[in-house]
């Protein structure tokens, strides 16, 4: 499978599953978290659709341009929603307060993958 498919059938997986678990969020979770641990699920999912959506970019940027930096790109963004994303899931899901100190790792990887697409878009083949 290529790059390009690869990242957009992550994109368009991801995004159904960042869907299904806002649904999840609003149902399921909204008489049975806190106000503020519903928060933090729902940024959980902001980002997981946010990124999913770049992967659609990365898919698009690699067909157009091919450069290495935006496979990186992808690369980052897919370890950003497992790290940050997943990270604010689980200590919304099972109260572990320590899963936060995982976030902020997530948010250098979807730092990293937007600074990586930047760059492949104007890198040289």
């Amino acid at each position: 499978m290529t790059q390009v498919r690869m990242f957009a059938l992550a994109g368009a997986s991801l995004a159904f599953v960042a869907v299904a678990l806002g649904a999840f969020g609003t149902h399921a979770l909204r008489t049975r978290l806190s106000p503020d641990l519903l928060a933090t699920f729902e940024t959980g999912v902001r980002y997981h659709m946010y990124h999913a959506l770049a992967l659609f970019a990365c898919a698009w940027a690699y067909d157009r341009w091919a450069a290495a930096q935006i496979g990186w790109a992808g690369w980052m963004f897919l370890a950003g929603i497992a790290l940050f994303s997943v990270s604010l899931y689980l200590l919304t899901l099972t109260g572990a307060r320590w899963w936060g100190t995982v976030t902020p790792l997530g948010g250098v990887a979807f730092l990293a993958g937007w600074g990586c697409l930047a760059w492949g878009v104007v890198a040289d083949r």
